[in-house]
């Protein structure tokens, strides 16, 4: 649970490393593109740009390197050959990359061209849910201050959070005690101590919390068919607060409080 100075080191190389491979789907025209196609692209940039291993691959006996999750899918979307990205999708591409024996985890949901305005806002509020619940993150404070920020800043928004999945400990293994759940009362749960190291992962629905696994055992979808958006970031709690391991560089903004 609680990482040494050399283990946060090798931490941090995994993280830059995730953050790039973000950055470099950034770039990509994902209209048009099958999540199979996505797949592929991501696995040949860790394995050979990067030199890296993906982590999500034969984890469970999961067959990819990761979770892409459309519109209605909640999480744990499996890549295929025949789903294609279309306009005006979002879509979640949930990533994990092992270098040098430790784990970044982290995930980002995209607005695919023309997203109509109610998509959009989803996002951006998913989003700033996660961010809400890493600026809670400091020594001394609880897991449960995490997971209330996150709730209210969705409930307050006309919004559910998924109850049933939620951030973890991470490190060697991919999950790690404890469970980061995103809702919670503060001031209960774990205290937070230096060198923590786990992921802060909010689901937000459109609709209802509730959701419904589908028959390959993988897929998980809203119950009502509403739009799901999810961010991910892995993070260490720091002497004063915290550091984000896998942050993007378009994303310093967020860490100073300007969500």
């Amino acid at each position: 649970m609680v990482k040494t100075s050399d283990e946060l080191a090798l931490m941090r190389v995994a993280g830059r490393m995730l953050a790039s491979v973000f950055e470099m789907l950034d770039g990509q025209e994902l209209a048009g593109m099958s999540t199979l196609q996505v797949n592929d692209l991501v696995e040949r940039f860790i394995t050979v740009d990067l030199a890296a291993r993906p982590a999500s691959k034969g984890q469970y006996g999961f067959k990819h390197v990761l979770n892409c999750s459309i519109n209605h899918v909640v999480c744990h979307g499996v890549p295929d050959g025949h789903e294609i990205i279309r306009d005006g999708d979002i879509v979640n591409f949930d990533i994990t990359l092992e270098k040098g024996g430790y784990i970044a985890d982290s995930s980002k949901t995209y607005l695919v061209g023309n997203a109509a305005p109610a998509a959009t806002r989803l996002v951006r509020v998913a989003q700033e849910a996660m961010w809400k619940g890493i600026r809670q993150v400091r020594p001394g404070a609880h897991l449960g201050d995490i997971g209330f920020a996150i709730e209210r800043h969705a409930k307050r928004n006309g919004y559910s959070v998924v109850r049933e999945y939620c951030g973890h400990g991470i490190g060697r293994e991919m999950h790690e005690e404890p469970q980061v759940l995103n809702f919670g009362r503060p001031g209960t749960g774990l205290e937070l101590r230096e060198g923590m190291v786990f992921t802060i992962e909010p689901m937000v629905n459109q609709g209802t919390r509730r959701v419904v696994t589908e028959s390959d055992g993988w897929t998980v979808v809203t119950g009502d068919r509403k739009l799901s958006a999810q961010f991910e970031h892995t993070v260490a709690v720091t002497a004063t607060g915290v550091e984000v391991l896998t942050l993007r560089r378009d994303e310093a903004r967020m860490l100073q409080g300007r969500a």
